[in-house]
This record gives C-alpha cells, structure tokens and sequence, in this order.
C-alpha cells in the first residue's frame, strides 16, 4: 500500500504529540528494523513497526493514525526489548492508539476500540476483568449479540468464563490508577 505523507502546518506535529505522550525520542532510531523482524503481527499488517517509525521521521500527519497497526499491536514489548537504542516502541503504538480515539481517525471505528473500552471499563467497575460483563458491553457496542454464543455453554462447563463477578481486586488502586493516567482534553498530561 502506497501512503502519502503530508506536511499540513499544524500547531504541533505528530512527531511531537507522539514524543510527549511516549516520553520516547525518535530521533535516535537508525531503521535497524530489529523491531519489525521480531513483531508477531508485523506479517499481517502492511505497515510494520519500522515502517511507522519511519514514517514518523519524515512528518507524517494525522493519515498515520490511519494505519492498521496502531490497532493491531498486542503490546507485548517484543519491539521494545529488541531496540538496541532503547526506544518503547510499543509506547510509540499507545501514543499513536491514544491519538486516533481523540481525532476520530477511520481506524478508531473498528471493532477493537470497542474491545478495549468494554475491557478497561470492567476493570474501572469490579478492579479484574468481569467476564461476562465485559462480553454483555463489547456485544452492545458492535451489534453482534449472536454471534460466538455456540461457544457459551462448552466455556461455562470448563469454568472458563465466570456468572459472577470477583469482587477480590483491590478496587482502591486500580481507582487510583486510572485517575492518575487519565488525561485532561487538550491533549497534555
């Protein structure tokens, strides 16, 4: 896939938002592709970690936020422990996921959006994942109230999905946790 790169004169590039949320800087990666050799999703995307970052370098605009990575990323740090320049890929990726939600970029309207807000807000309610909760607001949100319902009752009679939330988490701190990484509108920290 062929992707343009615009230089729109904005206030502040995407390479700077990304620098600030990341806390990472860019300008120290010399495209050694380490993090896109070790990426266990870089063969089912057409831009892998490198090629973002690289894209990045060169100015790219908000039609980054577009780019299918940025959801598909699992964030298991492969591409971080590799770096040798200690650069946190998987930071840069988060950065990026944080920014497509706040512009309303086209890939922000996929499924996995949706996943992340049922699973972050089970963990806001109950301070764990509560199953079925999680799976009752993820159907609601993408309208697929039947679909996968086949594998319900094999799940239950394993014990792998649970009727009842736990109520063992310590719901102080992860209150706490998320009022401490909730951003403010407007983009600082």
């Amino acid at each position: 896939m062929t992707m343009r790169i615009t230089k729109e004169k904005t206030e502040r590039g995407l390479l700077q938002q990304v620098k600030e949320l990341a806390g990472v800087d860019l300008r120290v990666c010399f495209q050694c592709k380490k993090c896109s050799s070790g990426c266990p999703v870089g063969d089912w995307v057409e831009s892998p970690p490198a090629q973002i970052m690289r894209r990045l370098h060169l100015g790219a605009g908000d039609e980054l936020l577009e780019s299918d990575l940025v959801w598909v990323c699992v964030s298991c740090q492969t591409c971080s422990a590799r770096c040798p320049m200690g650069i946190d890929v998987a930071a840069v990726m988060d950065a990026l996921r944080t920014l497509a939600l706040e512009k309303g970029a086209d890939s922000a309207r996929g499924t996995v959006p949706k996943f992340n807000r049922a699973f972050l807000g089970s963990v806001r309610r109950y301070g764990r994942t509560y199953d079925m909760g999680m799976i009752a607001s993820y159907k609601f949100r993408t309208f697929s109230f039947m679909k996968d319902t086949d594998k319900f009752p094999q799940m239950l009679k394993k014990r792998k999905i649970a009727l009842l939330p736990s109520f063992k988490a310590d719901r102080k701190t992860v209150k706490r946790i998320f009022k401490t990484t909730q951003r403010p509108k407007g983009g600082q920290k």
